[in-house]
């Protein structure tokens, strides 16, 4: 059984900074590009960030120099460091894992990033 468990979201003030975690189990862990998602009260799911491969990373430019996407082979957890937070960051934030050589996909439950003004 897949599961990604988020973590580490909450309420925060602008400019504050928060580090959420998705720790996976189920899967081959480094088979997978990890990747971060986020979802605003009446917007769609949008990409915040994600590994395209072993070493590229791409961004949504709205969280590029703010935002850093890591992981951690050895834990089966991705990481995402979130700093110099904005009110428009606020959002619930799902972690994905995606299958590197085939259509497997899978979503976290999501934790929610309130950012106050």
């Amino acid at each position: 059984q897949v599961q990604l468990v988020e973590s580490g979201g909450g309420l925060v003030q602008s400019g504050g900074s928060l580090r959420l975690s998705c720790a996976a189990s189920g899967i081959i862990f480094s088979n997978y590009r990890m990747g971060w998602y986020r979802q605003a009260p009446g917007k769609e799911r949008e990409l915040v960030a994600r590994f395209t491969s072993v070493f590229n990373l791409v961004y949504a430019d709205s969280v590029k120099g703010r935002f850093t996407i890591s992981r951690d082979n050895a834990k089966n957890t991705v990481y995402l460091q979130m700093n110099s937070l904005k009110p428009e960051d606020t959002a619930v934030y799902y972690c994905n894992a995606d299958h590197r050589y085939s259509s497997r996909d899978y979503w976290g439950q999501g934790t929610q990033v309130t950012v106050s003004s």
